[in-house]
């Protein structure tokens, strides 16, 4: 039997999954999924992230702020995370993202601000980075990322450099997109890296594996990734699961 997956970044208390969040257990039950960390995106889902976490010791909270709302980073919401900091499994997502409308000097305020709530709680930190990889490695160097690691979220940058983060202490985390029929980097990613700084993640309801693209993605479906990782590497399925797997309890903090 497979060993149990763990999903480190999976959007529970987004829709479509919210609404159908029965099914969407149960299905992940059956796929062995033994965690899913449900990471914060704005102050106003905070709330709900730790409703589902006290439902099921299946589900771990984490509470941040996504670029795309860094202009809620008040004083009063930021006092707010650094006392939820200490009831989650981890700070994010946070980052930043040239993507978005919200300034990158503005976002990179914001990313300080919540990196240094987690070095001060002693919380890792899941990190959301698209295309501003040199800007996010200085800034975690500067705030002191190494004292309390984390998790790069769904990884797109380079082989090349992640080895810096891994630095820092930060875990690498392969997404669907690994099974894309048109992926280069993360096919990459997956066959370079050390499997000992890999973990799976599905970021439902978004990144939803090949075999299923046109429907919303689930936690149900992490396996797709994890087997096609094993193919990519020429090892067994069971070998990643159970690897990732412990490598997510290790940076995450967690003991059986």
């Amino acid at each position: 039997m497979t060993p149990g997956l763990f999903d480190t970044h999976c959007h529970l208390d987004l829709e479509p999954l919210h609404s159908e969040l029965t099914r969407i257990i149960e299905e992940a039950n059956v796929a062995r999924v033994i965690g899913i960390v449900v990471p914060g995106v704005h102050p106003d889902g905070w709330s709900e992230i730790s409703a589902l976490a006290a439902e099921s010791r299946q589900i771990f909270p984490a509470y941040g702020i996504h670029p795309m709302h860094a202009d809620t980073a008040t004083d009063e919401v930021l006092a707010r995370l650094s006392v939820l900091s200490s009831k989650g499994i981890a700070l994010g997502e946070t980052g930043l993202d040239p993507a978005y409308t919200v300034p990158l000097d503005l976002q990179e305020r914001a990313f300080r601000e919540q990196l240094r709530v987690a070095v001060n709680h002693g919380v890792p930190v899941l990190i959301h980075c698209r295309r501003a990889f040199q800007r996010v490695l200085r800034v975690m160097r500067e705030e002191g990322v190494h004292q309390v690691g984390g998790i790069m979220h769904a990884y797109s940058g380079s082989v090349e450099m992640a080895p810096d983060f891994i630095r820092l202490g930060l875990a690498i985390a392969i997404s669907g997109t690994v099974t894309w029929n048109n992926a280069v980097k993360p096919l990459r990613v997956a066959r370079e890296l050390p499997l000992e700084h890999l973990v799976l993640e599905t970021d439902a309801p978004d990144m939803t594996p090949q075999r299923y693209r046109g429907t919303f993605n689930r936690p149900g479906w992490i396996g797709e990734t994890a087997l096609r990782v094993a193919e990519i590497r020429g090892v067994p399925i069971e070998e990643v699961a159970r690897k990732t797997t412990d490598n997510a309890r290790r940076v995450l903090r967690l003991h059986d």
